[in-house]
């Protein structure tokens, strides 16, 4: 594809616009300012997708997406990583709509050394249990589920989600990751959901996510032992569609791209009759994941110094 040093650039654009700078209705400047993106090389920089933790390439020969995390600090869920996955969604149905980005594939992956998202924000949810601001904990949770509701329905788009796990997707992480049609891993990536460690349970929809791939006893089995799996274990249990070496996670997408896409509309007819005969509705989630909020004020001080630790131990792993 690309060296990873390109993809460290991604506050150079093509072009002049951003997407605050277009109205759905100029239709003129939005054909201006994507005439470049969709002509671009084959991995190319869209200014309309220039995000500040997010970048993404646009893969015309292939009609594919990837949506790479850059987090400024720690790799987990901030706000404002939640708000520019909901860009990255908007942004790409917005474009699709209007006829110029004829997407087939959405991939998302993480350019953080050895972590795909280590899920929710430890030090939010921590400074609300000790301040007993419950509407601050339901506001983080909404914007969580925001996310995984439209993750599970891939934006409303006729596409195939990839997510390639190239490190420890973990909580929250994991809870995204389980939204995407197909999960593809490197040999070395973890996968689990440790909340137990401080008295909670994955709130923005490991259970009703799991509890439909698995069914429920395996659901409550993974969320009540805190365990992290080997990516080699989740290939096994059927959530890991395709488990490659480490380094071969882009190629591995590349390879499932080429040998699918003659039968993309089958396959994305396949995964919205998944989806259609077992839907996950977003007041589902929401019933969740404020009755999560209203558990997190009840942990003990024990449980809220073990999340202040983890914590500090992703601040660690960031310096």
């Amino acid at each position: 594809m690309v060296d990873s040093g390109q993809f460290n650039s991604r506050h150079e654009q093509i072009g002049d616009l951003s997407p605050t700078q277009l109205s759905p209705g100029d239709d003129e400047a939005l054909a201006a300012a994507t005439e470049s993106f969709v002509s671009a090389p084959r991995i190319g920089q869209s200014t309309l997708f220039d995000l500040g933790q997010i970048d993404v390439r646009w893969d015309a020969a292939e009609e594919s997406l990837w949506a790479f995390m850059t987090p400024t600090n720690r790799p987990n869920f901030s706000m404002q990583m939640l708000r520019d996955v909901g860009t990255w969604y908007s942004e790409t149905k917005r474009l699709f709509d209007s006829g110029v980005l004829p997407v087939k594939y959405m991939i998302a992956g993480s350019r953080f050394p050895g972590v795909f998202n280590l899920g929710g924000d430890l030090e939010l949810f921590a400074g609300c249990i000790e301040r007993r601001d419950l509407p601050s904990l339901i506001k983080y949770g909404h914007a969580c589920i925001d996310v995984v509701h439209r993750t599970w329905r891939n934006a409303d788009l006729p596409v195939v989600s990839v997510a390639l796990a190239q490190g420890d997707a973990l909580g929250g992480g994991f809870e995204a990751l389980l939204c995407f049609d197909i999960v593809i891993a490197e040999r070395s990536a973890r996968f689990g959901l440790p909340e137990m460690l401080f008295g909670l349970f994955p709130g923005m929809g490991a259970y009703s996510i799991l509890a439909r791939k698995l069914g429920r006893m395996m659901a409550e089995r993974m969320i009540l032992s805190g365990k992290v799996y080997t990516a080699e274990a989740m290939y096994d249990m059927g959530i890991v569609h395709t488990l490659v070496e480490d380094g071969e996670g882009e190629q591995a997408v590349r390879d499932y791209i080429a040998a699918n896409r003659a039968h993309h509309a089958g396959h994305v007819g396949v995964y919205q009759a998944g989806r259609r005969v077992d839907p996950l509705d977003y007041a589902e989630l929401k019933d969740i994941v404020e009755n999560w909020a209203e558990c997190a004020l009840r942990i003990d001080l024990k449980d809220l110094r073990m999340m202040r630790r983890l914590a500090s131990a992703q601040t660690r792993l960031v310096k």
